[in-house]
């Protein structure tokens, strides 16, 4: 498998997604969102898909399994531990109309006007510039073809929002799901790359986890900050990051409930049609 030439805060996030790739399916969670952006994006058989950040390939596979032995569906991704898993799974589902590439989703070349559909599910946050992406994929896209991208609310995963709250006492802005956070603004970025015809299906989601597992959701420095490089939390000194996380940890006490802590997971999946004038596709 070829290497890819990153910068530091994509090889972070390959890193990071290798080491999680051989458990990445122990959660139907992925699946299930995966499944949902291909549902409602009108997948058909004979169709050209793109898959990006297609991770151990769920929404490539969904799409494969739709449209049977016609068509082809390309995944790629950054981090070779998914691909391989991915390739894995092609391989045991016996799917000959599916590959999968390393491949660095804002740094791609494929034939302009190709694909009927491009997805991306769980990861259009970690882009580093998300209008410049949009309109990247929408070159590849034909005319009249379908983006469709999943995004989380910016109320959802409650260890995020409270950390973003601690850290605004420090001065640091922590982005996590904010540029997509709405739908005003999931409408905003599909508008000004261009696209048209622009549907969102918000989906309520959350779940109550216990005190541990929400102190676990710290953001930390060994984790990449979606979009952002370097950490946010590299400015602070070490005695501001333990007083930051013990902030943190008091804040969840707060919110403890006989139930536990709610976790909310509200998600967004978000579609747009390339103009099929080509006058508008300018």
């Amino acid at each position: 498998m070829n290497q890819l030439n990153l910068n530091n805060y994509k090889q972070e996030i390959a890193d990071l997604y290798t080491r999680r790739s051989e458990r990445y399916d122990n959660s139907h969670w992925h699946w299930r969102i995966a499944n949902h952006l291909v549902e409602y994006g009108q997948v058909s058989p004979g169709q050209q898909i793109l898959d990006i950040a297609t991770g151990t390939g769920h929404c490539a596979i969904a799409a494969a399994q739709l449209m049977g032995e016609t068509g082809k569906v390309i995944g790629i991704d950054i981090a070779p531990g998914m691909i391989i898993q991915a390739q894995n799974k092609a391989k045991t589902l016996s799917l000959n109309n599916l590959e999968f590439l390393l491949a660095d989703a804002e740094n791609i070349d494929f034939p302009e006007n190709h694909f009927d559909r491009i997805f991306c599910a769980s990861a259009f946050i970690w882009m580093s510039d998300l209008v410049k992406s949009l309109l990247l994929w929408r070159k590849f896209l034909k005319p009249g073809g379908i983006l469709g991208i999943q995004a989380f609310a910016e109320t959802a995963f409650v260890g995020g929002v409270i950390t973003q709250k601690i850290l605004e006492k420090y001065g640091i802005s922590y982005l996590m799901s904010q540029p997509t956070g709405t739908v005003e603004k999931c409408q905003y970025l599909l508008e000004k790359a261009n696209f048209e015809l622009i549907e969102i299906q918000v989906e309520q989601d959350g779940n109550y986890i216990s005190l541990e597992e929400a102190q676990k959701m710290w953001a930390g420095t060994s984790h990449p900050a979606p979009g952002q490089y370097p950490h946010p939390l590299s400015k602070l000194s070490t005695e501001q990051l333990k007083q930051a996380k013990l902030e943190f940890e008091n804040e969840l006490k707060v919110l403890q409930t006989d139930q536990g802590i709610w976790n909310d997971i509200t998600t967004f999946y978000i579609y747009g049609r390339k103009p099929i004038n080509l006058l508008q596709n300018f």
